[in-house]
């Protein structure tokens, strides 16, 4: 009795509230969302916000046995969960139903279920026990091969599901190696890495890659502090850079600029690394490194580009500017900006969406569910709703921040990224800020499976919180 009654006063009851409003938000906006006249009865198990009624109290049910569940067990117990879950992603490649192009789901008796959507707690568990152990070390080789592993394995099998948006939200953890101590310049270099991949897209190669050259040089001034050397070596570029166009044009030859331009780069580090090396200058090293690193994601974005799905494709490039295709590709996110811009400061009111009523937006109840909010709730509605899924996550970075277990304090920093990724990528794509990849807005998207998978994810975290005096090994 005293045990419970300690648990209860431990609950961070602020976190349940957030939770609770959110989910009955959600609720009530797929009500709006498949609104029919015919069903009107929020609690008719023959719709969608009947049936998802009833996965709001199987999480509930979830929530309540997490709570219940001694801390220890999710520790102790963190790689037999994860080897679970990913015994059933490769399952599922064998044994499960497609749908929209993607074999992400087992059918059973009527009701789906998506393995990838609980790959995210079942990581974020694995990953804190990697973590939390004596003597990891975040910048260790081993330490980081240990982790990409953790990471490849449900990214992997969910990209051979065909569900590439649910393998993205992995990239999320990310951010828990950075603040675990993962060096701030590999941080900057996957947001390098995108912006090479947005631009190349955009862009003549040549161009890409003389932004790559520029920023090496201004890198090596920023460490070397030499302007003469920054001369010497512009100079050795340029020159050699115009006597290779000579002999292009001398000997009539079928190379194009930008390789001419690589080659001139590359000659031009073979002679550096001498002067280098003699003067144990370890920063222009890395950066020469990076450099190298950030060409060969240049050359090879046409290849990956390339393996994308031809709807993928369509929707990068209608995101870029590309191509303007409203009727096809971008006719999703066009008329769910619609859906938003209609809704005005206050919105149209609950029940008035026209453009979500009529069916305009497709996908309304599940991907594009924020449009539903825009629409009826205005401005000032999806204000709201944004607010509290950030005070939510807020509240988990801080209670994350006052764990005294390394185990807790990683998961919790797993959770808050999960969130984070999925808030900003499914708002994001609504309005035309992101591509559409197909991922949930937690509470809010239609589904069982988000609902259980976030709910699971998030009372683990609770739980742990809530023992959080004992310190875990």
């Amino acid at each position: 009795m005293n045990r419970q009654t300690e648990l209860l006063k431990n609950i961070d009851w602020l976190s349940v509230f957030l939770y609770t409003i959110l989910v009955i938000m959600g609720w009530l906006n797929i009500y709006a969302a498949v609104y029919d006249d015919n069903h009107s009865n929020i609690f008719d198990l023959t719709t969608k916000y009947g049936k998802q009624f009833l996965w709001i109290g199987a999480a509930s049910v979830l929530a309540f046995f997490i709570m219940l569940t001694d801390s220890k067990f999710f520790t102790a117990f963190s790689f037999v969960i994860y080897g679970l879950i990913i015994g059933l992603l490769a399952a599922v490649l064998v044994f499960g139903v497609e749908s929209h192009g993607a074999r992400s789901w087992f059918e059973i008796g009527g009701i789906r279920i998506q393995p990838a959507e609980f790959g995210k707690f079942a990581t974020c568990l694995a990953i804190a026990n990697v973590m939390s152990r004596h003597g990891f070390k975040m910048m260790r080789f081993s330490s980081l091969a240990l982790i990409g592993l953790l990471l490849m394995l449900p990214l992997g099998l969910i990209i051979l599901q065909n569900d590439t948006g649910s393998a993205l939200v992995y990239s999320s953890f990310i951010l828990v190696m950075y603040r675990e101590g993962l060096h701030g310049s590999l941080l900057l270099l996957c947001f390098i890495t995108v912006a090479i991949f947005i631009f190349t897209l955009l862009y003549p190669p040549i161009t890409v890659i003389s932004l790559i050259i520029t920023g090496t040089l201004i890198a090596f001034l920023y460490y070397r502090q030499n302007k003469q050397e920054l001369y010497r070596i512009i100079a050795f570029l340029i020159g050699t850079f115009v006597f290779l166009l000579f002999m292009k044009w001398l000997f009539d030859l079928s190379v194009s600029n930008e390789r001419l331009l690589m080659y001139t780069y590359l000659l031009t580090c073979i002679v550096g690394v001498y002067f280098i090396y003699k003067r144990k200058m370890r920063h222009i090293m890395l950066v020469m490194l990076a450099s190298w690193l950030c060409l060969g994601a240049t050359v090879g974005v046409d290849y990956a580009f390339d393996k994308l799905q031809p709807h993928q494709k369509d929707r990068i490039n209608n995101l870029l500017g590309i191509e303007t295709d409203l009727n096809g590709a971008g006719y999703n996110v066009n008329q769910s900006k619609i859906a938003i811009g209609s809704g005005g400061l206050t919105g149209k009111g609950f029940l008035q969406g026209t453009q979500t009523k009529y069916n305009f937006v497709p996908e309304q109840s599940t991907d594009f569910i924020f449009c539903t909010v825009g629409e009826e709730w205005g401005f000032l509605g999806a204000t709201t709703v944004i607010g509290l899924l950030m005070a939510l996550i807020l509240r988990i970075i801080y209670l994350a921040e006052r764990q005294r277990s390394d185990f807790s304090r990683i998961y919790g920093y797993g959770v808050a990224s999960i969130l984070f990724f999925h808030v900003t990528i499914n708002i994001g794509m609504t309005i035309g800020m992101a591509p559409v990849i197909g991922i949930p807005l937690p509470f809010f998207s239609y589904g069982g499976s988000s609902l259980w998978a976030f709910t699971i994810l998030i009372f683990i975290f609770l739980r742990l919180d809530a023992n959080r005096l004992q310190v875990f090994s």
